[in-house]
């Protein structure tokens, strides 16, 4: 007796792709994310993942979009617990590192720009876009806006680059792993420290 799969709706469907995707990211890399992998991990067919996505390509982008929105979401409220006092610089720093290592972005995107899909990294490049512009649209001064613009740019090129070769790196020069994670944990510890002094002056006005 076959047993049916459950119904999905469209967006309950692409969801599950792309969660599906993601963990293959993870596991195996970019080169495993195809349709037929991931059709086969949710129990869909390669017609239906080829009606959402439209081909291998489609998909990266898709999943890319994906990590980027679901990133930088959590970026943005680690930021914003920083700023309350809630969370340390390092926290951020961590969370920007994980996610282009560990989480797979890092790869996913040096694979696609290989593989000449360069357009695919437009809605990370977007979803970052609207973070800073969300963060810096909150900042007290057109200086502090500016050091938000700064720091967004030399962390997400810190982790991107740590992602590819910070391990050879840092063994070549003979500095501990880790080593770039603390030297953007410093700037953000100034970043937020400018800001809780124009706070602070603010107050006494």
């Amino acid at each position: 007796m076959s047993i049916k799969r459950a119904r999905l709706s469209p967006d309950q469907s692409r969801l599950a792709a792309m969660e599906a995707a993601r963990a293959l990211l993870i596991e195996a890399g970019p080169q495993a994310v195809t349709l037929k992998a991931v059709a086969s991990r949710i129990d869909r067919t390669h017609a239906n993942l080829l009606h959402h996505f439209g081909s291998a390509a489609g998909l990266q982008k898709a999943l890319a979009a994906h990590l980027a929105e679901t990133i930088t979401a959590s970026i943005g409220e680690t930021v914003e617990a920083a700023r309350r006092g809630e969370e340390g610089p390092r926290a951020i720093v961590d969370m920007t590192f994980d996610a282009f290592d560990a989480q797979g972005a890092g790869a996913l995107a040096s694979w696609m720009l290989a593989s000449g899909n360069e357009d695919a990294l437009d809605p990370v490049v977007e979803a970052i876009h609207r973070l800073v512009d969300r963060l810096a649209g909150s900042a007290l001064s057109a200086d502090l806006a500016e050091l938000i613009r700064e720091n967004t740019l030399m962390l997400v090129l810190l982790a991107l680059g740590d992602s590819q070769l910070g391990g050879p790196m840092a063994a070549a020069i003979g500095l501990p792993r880790a080593k770039a994670r603390e030297i953007a944990t410093r700037s953000l510890t100034f970043a937020l420290m400018q800001e809780a002094a124009t706070i602070a002056a603010q107050a006494e006005v």
